[in-house]
């Protein structure tokens, strides 16, 4: 039963990190990996890279995103599922769950469709309330000041209800008899979810937290390629976005190899850290 788990993993894992090795190369498509010459020095393209002007401000903006994106979207599928596992009305759960759950499966494409019928600066609908409410129209799209919670705002709500699932799941978990005790113990509700429903998960939230604590330096690629523009590049470019450009779009691959190996590397760290951390009171994955 593990072999085609196992097989997976080695086949789209572990086999493609021999690639690793391009960073290290000056890579030609023409002459392929092992045929391509090493980069003298070797860390050349670690080099060009932290020397670029734009080296602080891309890592900046990827860490204040990855930041933003982790602390406060963290609350609210934890709220959604406390809120939904006090609720005793069977059909209104399932709905609230469907429409919850129901954006995690469009694409940033469709997504960003909306947002520009919400919030174009001259058809969108927000603007046409402001404008009915005497007031002038807002460049949300477009606007350094906005765009940051825009990209916040927008994968929340696209992940609200997928991230309430796990957590339901994980109440599911909890031992029954716990409520009951509390009830004899006269517990109402709001105590009953501090005391009992919240310490019952604290193992999973700190687990999805460690895992996406690794993930700190993606900052989510589709999402700001799709809704970015050169008018928020100072807040909105972050490091995948400039591999993509300098590095694919040139077919520069050393370049992005090493941008590449380089997030990897500081979000083993992080992860490694965080881990270590939450052994402290016993959460740790391992």
């Amino acid at each position: 039963m593990l072999l085609p788990g196992v097989v997976y993993y080695i086949l789209f894992k572990y086999v493609p990190m021999y690639g690793v090795i391009i960073a290290f190369k000056q890579f030609s498509i023409l002459d392929g990996i092992t045929g391509s010459e090493w980069a003298s020095p070797w860390y050349k393209h670690f080099q060009e890279f932290y020397q670029s002007p734009f080296f602080i401000q891309l890592l900046r903006n990827t860490i204040v995103i990855s930041v933003y994106k982790l602390v406060i979207g963290t609350i609210p599928p934890i709220a959604l599922a406390l809120v939904l596992n006090e609720c005793r009305t069977a059909w209104f759960k399932s709905l609230v769950q469907t429409l919850t759950y129901m954006p995690h499966f469009l694409s940033w494409v469709i997504i960003y469709g909306i947002l520009l019928a919400l919030m174009s600066e001259n058809s969108g609908l927000f603007n046409r309330w402001i404008q009915e409410l005497g007031g002038s129209s807002v460049s949300f799209l477009t606007s350094t000041r906005y765009f940051r919670s825009i990209l916040v705002g927008s994968e929340i709500w696209k992940d609200l209800g997928w991230g309430a699932i796990i957590y339901l799941a994980a109440i599911a978990g909890i031992d029954p008899t716990l409520y009951e005790a509390g009830k004899v113990d006269g517990v109402g509700r709001m105590r009953s979810m501090w005391h009992i429903t919240l310490p019952g998960i604290r193992n999973v939230i700190v687990l999805l937290f460690i895992l996406k604590l690794g993930h700190l330096l993606d900052a989510g690629f589709d999402q700001i390629y799709v809704l970015y523009n050169i008018l928020v590049y100072p807040v909105a470019d972050i490091l995948d976005t400039w591999v993509y450009r300098t590095g694919l779009q040139q077919l520069n691959f050393s370049l992005a190899s090493a941008v590449g190996l380089f997030k990897s590397v500081i979000g083993l760290v992080l992860v490694l850290g965080a881990n270590k951390i939450a052994n402290k009171w016993g959460e740790g994955i391992w």
